[in-house]
C-alpha cells in the first residue's frame, strides 16, 4: 500500500479521532470481555495482547481482572495516553500488527473491528504475525463487524456532533472496502480523513484463516457471545486456534 492508502497512519493520531468517538461504550466492553474471559476459560497467570488498543480501555478493564496484560497499538499519541495506567502486569508499546510479534502470549485480542484495512496479502500475514505470537494452545479473538448486517442498514449520510465539531460522514461499498468518508471544520482549517476496512463475509474470512495456517475454534454473532447468524448478528467474533 502506498503512504497515501495508509488512512490509519495519520486519522488514529489526530485528536478528532477522539472526540467523533469519544463516546464509546465502557460497559459494553467490558461486559464484551467479562463474557470472552468467562468462555476461554484462561488461566489467572495468562499473558495476554491486545493489539491495536487504542487508548487502552479494553487492556486496563482485563488487568483489573488480575491478567499481565501488554496493549500494542500503531498511534504514538494513543500509547502515550494509555502508558498513564501502565502498572507491573499491565504495560503500552507502538507496534504495527503487519510486523512480527516478539514475545508469545497465551491470547492475542484483535477487537473493535481492528482487521482488513489492508489488501489479501498483507491481511494475511497480519494473521501469520499473530500467530507466530501465541504460545502453543494460545488463543486468537478478532472481534469484526458482520459486514452483511452493515451493508443492510448502512447509513449512507449523517451529521454527528461532538464537542461543538460537525463531523458531516458518508458511507458507501467501494471496491470490496467498506467506506466511511468524515469532512469537519475544526480549529479554522477544513479536515477530511477516511476510513476503509475490507468488505469480509465469513466465508472469504474463512479463506484468509486457512492461508494463515489457523483454525475456526468457534464463531459468535455479539458481545454475549450467541451463535452467529450472517443476516441478523451485528458482530462477527472469531476464535481462533
Amino acid at each position: 500500500m502506498t503512504a497515501q492508502k495508509e488512512w490509519f497512519k495519520y486519522w488514529f493520531d489526530t485528536k478528532y479521532y477522539h472526540i467523533l468517538y469519544q463516546d464509546r461504550n465502557n460497559d459494553e466492553a467490558e461486559y464484551f470481555m467479562r463474557n470472552l474471559v468467562s468462555y476461554l476459560n484462561l488461566n489467572k497467570n495468562a499473558k495476554l495482547l491486545d493489539l491495536p488498543c487504542g487508548k487502552g480501555r479494553h487492556a486496563i478493564f482485563l488487568n483489573t481482572m488480575s491478567y499481565t496484560v501488554v496493549g500494542a497499538d500503531l498511534s504514538k499519541n494513543s500509547i502515550l495516553h494509555a502508558k498513564k495506567h501502565e502498572n507491573n502486569t499491565l504495560k503500552f508499546k507502538v507496534h504495527d500488527m503487519r510486523k512480527p510479534l516478539q514475545t508469545k502470549f497465551d491470547a492475542i485480542l484483535n477487537l473493535f473491528t481492528s482487521f482488513g484495512y489492508f489488501d489479501k496479502e498483507t491481511n494475511i500475514n497480519v494473521l501469520r504475525n499473530l500467530k507466530k505470537g501465541l504460545k502453543e494452545n494460545g488463543v486468537l479473538v478478532i472481534d469484526f463487524m458482520n459486514v452483511n448486517y452493515v451493508k443492510q442498514h448502512l447509513v449512507e449520510r449523517e451529521i454527528v456532533t461532538k464537542s461543538g465539531i460537525d463531523f458531516k460522514i458518508t458511507r458507501n461499498v467501494v471496491d470490496h472496502f467498506i467506506i466511511k468518508k468524515i469532512q469537519f471544520t475544526a480549529d479554522a482549517e477544513e479536515h477530511c480523513y477516511t476510513e476503509q476496512v475490507r468488505d469480509l463475509p465469513l466465508e472469504l474470512f474463512k479463506t484468509y484463516i486457512k492461508a494463515s495456517g489457523l483454525h475456526i475454534k468457534q464463531v459468535f454473532g455479539d458481545y454475549a457471545l450467541n451463535k452467529f447468524n450472517e443476516d441478523t448478528s451485528k458482530r462477527l467474533i472469531l476464535i481462533l486456534e
